[in-house]
């Protein structure tokens, strides 16, 4: 019999397998991108360098908490290394764990994570989205604390796709987060929807933009909301840019 905790690990799997997809892209010289089973201890030794270095270059607040797809500088700044997304405070290589937006500390709000930094550069492609919702949005993306928007309505507010794309992740597998629906829009975009009263489709469905996808909640939080996300290669970007002006 598959137990609850074994379910929460392959839901945490199967949503980092996601994340880490749409982070493959090749990174700049000087920097590495996280995969599977990688160790700061086995970066550092394949790039020939300390992991007290890498730390220090990449502000990581824990050496033992590195992530699928995270970029990690690999040599020293200012070597001539081009210029790319440095690591995050992240979940723990491998796992998932709640925060907010993939902080530190946990907050009422946690975001769906890994790979937490947004790309230093602009995205090379551009994804135009409708709001997920009505109501008011009460927090805003800061790129540090919040990873996405927080828009509050009424419970049973319906949760729209904000584009066409397939669902690749519905559950409520992952702590933190409640109800939680991913969707991927091409190869280089995802949305994500959390803390919903009820997923109103399923992993593999193809959803068109508009259509009502969840219903508004607060399963694992204090209040009824909406908790939207962007992530462009696996890395929060903000929303904002990409929904029209309210």
């Amino acid at each position: 019999m598959v137990t609850t905790r074994m379910m929460k690990r392959l839901a945490c799997a199967s949503l980092l397998a996601v994340l880490a997809a749409c982070g493959s892209a090749p990174v700049g010289p000087g920097f590495y991108r996280v995969e599977r089973g990688d160790t700061l201890s086995k970066i550092a030794r394949s790039n020939r360098q300390s992991v007290q270095s890498i730390v220090r270059w990449n502000n990581l607040p824990n050496p033992d908490s590195i992530e699928v797809g995270q970029v990690l500088r690999v040599t020293p700044p200012g070597n001539g290394a081009a210029a790319g997304s440095t690591g995050g405070a992240g979940g723990a290589g491998g796992a998932i764990r709640s925060s907010g937006a993939g902080s530190a500390s946990a907050s009422s709000a946690p975001r769906p994570a890994p790979a937490d930094n947004a790309p230093t550069a602009a995205p090379a492609s551009t994804i135009s989205l409708a709001w997920p919702a009505d109501g008011t949005v009460i927090r805003r993306f800061d790129g540090a604390n919040s990873k996405g928007i927080d828009i509050s309505a009424a419970a049973g507010t319906p949760v729209v796709a904000a584009a066409p794309g397939t669902v690749v992740y519905a559950g409520n597998g992952l702590r933190g987060y409640g109800n939680l629906l991913i969707i991927k829009h091409n190869a280089e975009y995802l949305t994500a929807y959390a803390h919903n009263r009820a997923l109103l489709v399923k992993e593999g469905q193809s959803v068109t933009r508009g259509e009502k996808i969840a219903e508004m909640g607060d399963t694992d939080t204090d209040r009824v909301m909406l908790h939207f996300e962007l992530r462009y290669q696996g890395r929060s970007i903000d929303p904002s840019r990409a929904l029209p002006a309210r």
